[in-house]
């Protein structure tokens, strides 16, 4: 069967006026149009495409990438607003819908915003969402403490920002552990830091353990050889100034140093830090 809103691998059956049309195994076609067929497609060849929903709601294919899948969450913007609800850019040529109900607060042109992508089986229309709490799933977790993860920065709170993680559960991530910029709708790799009681999860930007430091002093030796062998940083400095020049705590970069030191890999200085 076709699946809507997917990358599916398709064998091309035919050529017609307006395209080639393509089967699954079961035999079920679906059109991609004249605008996406290359020279090099020949019949029976199979080749991979992405179906979805045209203007009558029919399914159709495109080589075109887009910007979500169903499934997922991305950052998208709003490209049109009317009575029907709100319309984003996810680089496909039909829009992709949001309809009233599924805003939390009234969504606004050329703005944009954290969205999920479902296949609302009544009407087979592929229907995107703002009510991100009614997709992310912390019930039945996929990952544990220390895993690396993807996280796509979702909304900031009084506590820190919280994330989406590997497209699926929710984190958060505190203020006082975020030591470089980062805004919604950034994509970022983290660390599964603690999961706490009702499998609530913390999420680190650094690993956790000694593992950490051999990152963090590759990104310590990195910029200083981007800055002639000197940082005017040390143990002294402010979190602010560490945070801004390094992306890392006080704390980590003061083991850090202290461990490139006694391995002689850079020198202390009175007014920073030096490679040896």
């Amino acid at each position: 069967m076709l699946f809507i809103g997917k990358y599916n691998n398709l064998t091309i059956a035919r050529h017609t006026s307006v395209g080639l049309f393509l089967e699954d195994v079961q035999g079920e076609e679906v059109l991609l149009p004249n605008r996406y067929v290359t020279d090099d497609m020949k019949i029976d060849d199979e080749i991979t495409v992405f179906v979805y929903n045209d203007s009558e709601d029919r399914p159709v294919a495109t080589t075109e990438t887009p910007y979500i899948v169903r499934n997922e969450f991305a950052y998208l913007e709003v490209k049109e607003v009317n009575e029907q609800g709100a319309f984003l850019d996810w680089g496909l040529l039909k829009d992709l819908f949001v309809p009233f109900r599924e805003q939390p607060d009234r969504m606004r042109e050329g703005e944009k915003y954290i969205v999920f992508l479902y296949l609302d089986h009544q009407t087979n229309r592929l229907i995107a969402s703002a009510k991100i709490n009614k997709y992310v799933d912390n019930e039945r977790l996929l990952v544990e403490e220390n895993d690396e993860v993807d996280l796509l920065v979702w909304e900031r709170t009084d506590l820190g920002y919280n994330v989406i993680i590997n497209q699926y559960h929710k984190g958060l991530i505190y203020h006082n552990e975020i030591f470089k910029n980062f805004s919604v709708g950034d994509q970022l790799k983290g660390y599964i830091k603690k999961i706490r009681e009702e499998n609530k999860i913390d999420v680190s930007l650094e690993k956790q353990g000694v593992d950490r430091f051999e990152p963090l002093a590759q990104r310590i030796i990195d910029t200083l050889k981007a800055n002639d062998g000197f940082l005017p940083i040390h143990d002294g400095s402010s979190p602010e100034e560490i945070s801004s020049q390094l992306e890392m705590s006080k704390k980590n970069f003061k083991k850090t140093i202290g461990n490139l030191y006694k391995k002689g890999i850079l020198n202390m200085e009175e007014n920073g830090i030096r490679l040896a």
